[in-house]
């Protein structure tokens, strides 16, 4: 199994046939498989996600943060296929933390974006981005045509923002973030808390992103 990983039959990511498939392939107990992938999984090869399967690990992606974040171009710059999956779009009142980043009143109407990103069809993230509504009201009906925040923010009439602050603190992924990134309940999570800011300096977004501690590694820009 390990030459036809090594060979790349199977990417990072992919999911691995089940002990009684692999067992009938090469002709040997449960046990033996049983033990295969428990020295594989020790190498970090792969690893099993519970209720899941075993997969073939996947080597962290470099994520710089600099003032100037894309996720599209940061990933692509390393070699990545990126994507993205919207999950929800909603619009409805700030909460105190979020009217406090964005300069606005409590209860002001924000819109809210979550979703995940993908690196070469692996979620490597969580993310919630949340917008002043009154400033840009026609963001979501963009969003929905374009399916990208920063073309979306463009023909919105922000052409260019920059991160103005990020707070990043680690935590335990809880079970639906777990379930979203398709991890263990209680894997390492990087929380990343931002806002953005446009050429003026006002806030345009504050977001939070919680991503898959073993999938990539957050690196910091010197722009």
């Amino acid at each position: 199994m390990s030459e036809e990983i090594a060979a790349g039959h199977y990417r990072p990511g992919d999911k691995l046939p089940t002990e009684a498939d692999l067992s009938r392939r090469f002709g040997v107990n449960r046990h033996t498989v049983r033990h295969a992938l428990a020295a594989l999984a020790e190498a970090g090869t792969v690893h099993a996600r519970r209720g899941s399967g075993v997969y073939v690990s996947v080597v962290p992606a470099d994520y710089p943060l600099g003032r100037r974040v894309r996720f599209h171009q940061n990933l692509l710059a390393t070699g990545r296929i990126p994507s993205r999956q919207l999950l929800s779009r909603a619009t409805r009142a700030a909460s105190t933390e979020e009217a406090e980043a964005l300069g606005l009143s409590p209860g002001d109407e924000v819109h809210v974006i979550e979703g995940l990103s993908l690196a070469d069809g692996v979620e490597i993230a969580h993310f919630r981005s949340v917008f002043p509504a009154a400033r840009l009201p026609g963001l979501m009906p963009h969003l929905e045509r374009l399916n990208s925040i920063t073309a979306a923010l463009t023909k919105a009439g922000v052409t260019d923002y920059t991160r103005a602050s990020t707070r990043i603190t680690a935590q335990a992924a809880n079970a639906l973030m777990a379930l979203r990134l398709r991890l263990k309940e209680g894997a390492p999570l990087l929380k990343s808390v931002s806002v953005n800011v446009d050429g003026q300096g006002v806030p345009v977004e504050y977001g939070t992103t919680w991503f898959a501690g073993d999938r990539v590694t957050l690196t910091v820009a010197p722009d």
